[in-house]
C-alpha cells in the first residue's frame, strides 16, 4: 500500500507548489491569495521508484472561523489520514502564531512529521530559517518549493520511511473487489451480505493498509478478493461524519482492486461527492460497477429506473460503459447479481485480441471514417497492437500522433467496443508515431 503523505500550514505559505513539484503536474490551483486551496487536492506521486499518495490541504487556521474554519477542518482530517505529514514554513514571513499553534497540534500526532521552510531561494536567504528553531524542533529542511533547491534533500530523507514497489504476488483467477462510496451508503451492509452468501470463506487477514481488511473467498468455484475499507472507522472517529474522508478511502482500496463496487444511496441519488469517487476509479483504469443500493426504501413507478440510469450517465458521463444495478443490501435482493456483472466486467477487463484481428478491424473503421489530415497530407494509420490488459490498453501507430484529434480518440476506442465486445470495461488508446518500416493499414 502506498502511503500517504500530507502537506499542512497555514494559508500561502507554498503547500500547492509543493505539491505541483513533488507530484510533477500542475494539479493543485497556484494563485498568491490566501485560501486558494479550499479542499484536500490528491496525486500520485514517485520518488526513484518509491510511490506515495501526495495530499495537499487548504491552509490551517486554528483560530479561524468561517471557511477558514473548514479548510482547518479538512487539515485534521488530512493529519488523521496520513502517513508522513510535511508541515509547511513561510521563510519570508518568519515565525507567526499560527505556526507555533500548528506545532502545539502536532506534537500529540504520533507520525513522522517534517518541518520545512519554504522560500529559501538561495544562500541569502539561509538565515531566514533560524527563526523556526524557537519551535524547539531539532532538524529542518529548507527549501524553495517554487525553484527546486532543497527538495532533493528533503526527498532523500524521507525516502527511507517509504517502501519500495514491489509487484504482490498476484493470484491470476482472483478477482478483487473493492466496494467504495461516501459514508451511510450502506458499503458495511453490502460487505456483510456478499460474505454471508458465501460457502467458503477463508479467515480474514490483515491487509497492507493499517486500517483494512481482505477476506479471501470463494463462490461457485470462483476466487474473491474483497478489500474492506468501510468499518475501520467506528463512530468514535469525529472525523467519519465527514464526507470527504471518504476519498482517502477510495484512494487506498482502488489501488488494489481489479474492480471497484461504486456505493450510491437510492435516496440521495448520484451526488457530488459519488462522482469525485467515481472520477478516481476512471482515473486509475479500474473497472467500475455502479450499486444503487436503498432500492427498498423508494417509492417506483414504470419509469424510476429509467429516471436514475439517465440521472447517473448525465453526471458521470465518464462511466457511460460501467454497469449499473439496483440492489437492497438490508434485505438482499439482487445482491447475487452483483457477481453476474463482476464476471462479465472481469472478463472483459482481463481480455486479449490478437494483433491479426485487431488489425483487420482497424482498416474497416479507419477507412470508414478517416483521420483529419494533417499538414495537407492523410494522417494514416499504419499498426494497431493491444499491449495490456487491466484495463484493454491499445497503441495505434500513426503518422502524426498530435494531429489526432479527442473525437476522434473516442471514435477509435467506441469501435473497438463495437469490434470485440467490450462494452463494460474501461479502454485506454494511445498513439505513437509509426516507424517508416510500417505498411498503412
Amino acid at each position: 500500500m502506498k502511503p500517504v503523505i500530507a502537506i499542512i500550514g497555514r494559508p500561502n505559505v507554498g503547500k500547492s507548489t509543493l505539491f505541483n513539484r513533488l507530484a510533477r503536474k500542475n494539479k493543485a490551483i497556484v494563485i498568491d491569495e490566501p485560501g486558494a486551496t479550499r479542499d484536500r487536492n490528491y496525486a500520485d506521486g514517485d520518488w526513484h521508484g518509491r510511490p506515495f499518495i501526495l495530499i495537499d490541504t487548504g491552509g490551517f487556521e486554528p483560530t479561524a472561523d468561517g471557511i477558514l474554519a473548514q479548510m482547518r477542518e479538512q487539515t485534521t482530517l488530512a493529519i488523521e489520514e496520513a502517513d508522513i505529514i510535511l508541515f509547511l514554513l513561510d521563510g519570508r514571513d518568519g515565525l507567526t502564531p499560527s505556526d507555533r499553534e500548528i506545532a502545539g497540534i502536532l506534537r500529540e500526532v504520533k507520525k513522522p512529521i517534517y518541518y520545512i521552510v519554504n522560500k529559501i531561494d538561495g544562500p541569502k536567504h539561509e538565515d531566514l530559517g533560524y527563526d523556526f528553531f524557537g519551535l524547539g524542533v531539532d532538524k529542518f529542511f529548507t527549501l524553495s518549493a517554487q525553484h527546486g533547491p532543497g527538495i532533493d534533500d528533503l526527498m532523500n530523507d524521507l525516502a527511507y520511511l517509504l517502501p519500495e514497489e514491489a509487484a504482490a504476488p498476484e493470484d491470476e483467477d482472483q478477482i478483487r473487489i473493492a466496494v467504495i462510496g461516501k459514508p451511510n451508503v450502506g458499503k458495511s451492509s453490502l460487505i456483510n451480505k456478499i460474505l454471508g452468501y458465501e460457502r467458503t470463506i477463508a479467515n480474514p487477514i490483515p491487509g497492507t493498509t493499517r486500517d483494512s481488511i481482505d477476506t479471501p473467498f470463494e463462490r461457485d468455484g470462483k476466487k474473491y478478493l474483497l478489500i474492506d475499507t468501510a468499518g475501520i472507522r467506528r463512530k468514535s472517529r469525529v472525523s467519519l461524519t465527514l464526507e470527504k474522508y471518504s476519498v482517502v478511502q477510495a484512494l487506498k482500496a482502488i489501488g488494489r482492486c481489479d474492480i471497484a463496487l461504486i456505493l450510491i444511496d437510492a435516496v440521495e441519488g448520484m451526488t457530488e461527492q459519488d462522482v469525485k469517487i467515481a472520477g478516481l476509479a476512471h482515473d486509475k483504469g479500474t473497472a467500475c460497477i455502479i450499486v444503487v443500493n436503498k432500492w427498498d426504501a423508494v417509492t417506483k413507478d414504470n419509469e424510476t429506473i429509467g429516471r436514475y440510469v439517465f440521472d447517473i450517465k448525465d453526471k458521470a458521463k465518464f462511466l457511460d460503459f460501467a454497469p449499473i444495478i439496483f440492489i437492497s443490501a438490508l434485505s438482499g435482493q439482487r445482491v447475487v447479481k452483483i457477481f453476474d456483472l463482476i464476471t462479465t466486467v472481469f472478463d472483459q477487463f482481463t481480455r486479449r485480441i490478437t494483433t491479426g484481428d485487431l488489425n483487420r478491424a482497424a482498416r474497416v473503421f479507419t477507412d470508414r471514417n478517416p483521420p483529419s489530415r494533417s499538414k495537407g497530407k492523410p494522417n494514416s494509420f499504419a499498426y494497431v497492437t493491444q499491449v495490456a490488459v487491466k484495463p484493454p490498453t491499445f497503441v495505434f501507430f500513426v503518422r502524426d500522433p498530435k494531429a489526432v484529434h479527442f473525437s476522434y480518440e473516442r471514435y477509435l476506442m467506441n469501435q473497438l467496443r463495437e469490434a470485440f465486445g467490450f462494452d463494460a470495461s474501461p479502454l485506454r488508446v494511445f498513439f505513437k508515431k509509426k516507424s517508416k518500416d510500417k505498411g498503412e493499414t
